[in-house]
């Protein structure tokens, strides 16, 4: 029985220091930040920066986005509201965008809000231009990564985690 405890440890040690394991257990970040004017995205964890990428917006990114295609990224409180693996793009992960406020607003003026904005990758067509994406803003209003950052976001945000959209 002793022999079998200490063969037992000595596979736990070797599959510890082989794997890297702390992606295994490393707790997702609980918010992300986007900063429109500096082209920044942060991953936030309990107030501290966990991660920051450099990303592309809507082709018409000043202000908040009003209506149904007008090209602008949503500023305001949103969330994480689903994973999509399948996207037109490389990984999506998609933002709550309309909230009640967003809603209002549209009904107010008479238009459609618009959905899906999401956090994505880029498209088959666009992979090999890789970071060079962000040297222009060219998504429908959505936020843009590259597919390596996309499948760094993909292990670290869930469904629920909360995004600020800031001008």
């Amino acid at each position: 029985m002793r022999y079998l405890i200490l063969v037992f440890l000595f596979i736990v040690f070797a599959v510890v220091n082989v794997f890297d394991v702390s992606d295994v257990f490393a707790s997702p970040v609980d918010s992300i930040v986007i900063l429109k004017k500096q082209r920044i995205m942060l991953l936030m964890k309990e107030g501290d920066i966990v991660k920051s990428y450099r990303i592309s917006l809507g082709k018409d990114p000043i202000g908040h986005k009003i209506k149904e295609g007008d090209k602008k990224t949503p500023e305001g409180i949103y969330y994480i509201e689903s994973r999509k693996p399948d996207s037109k793009y490389y990984r999506a992960l998609k933002i709550s965008y309309p909230n009640e406020q967003d809603r209002v607003r549209a009904a107010e003026l008479g238009v459609s809000p618009g959905g899906l904005i999401m956090i994505h990758g880029l498209p088959k067509e666009l992979e090999s231009v890789g970071r060079l994406h962000r040297r222009l803003d060219w998504t429908d209003g959505c936020i843009a990564v590259t597919n390596e950052e996309m499948d760094e976001l993909w292990g670290m945000v869930y469904e629920g985690t909360a995004v600020f959209i800031k001008p």
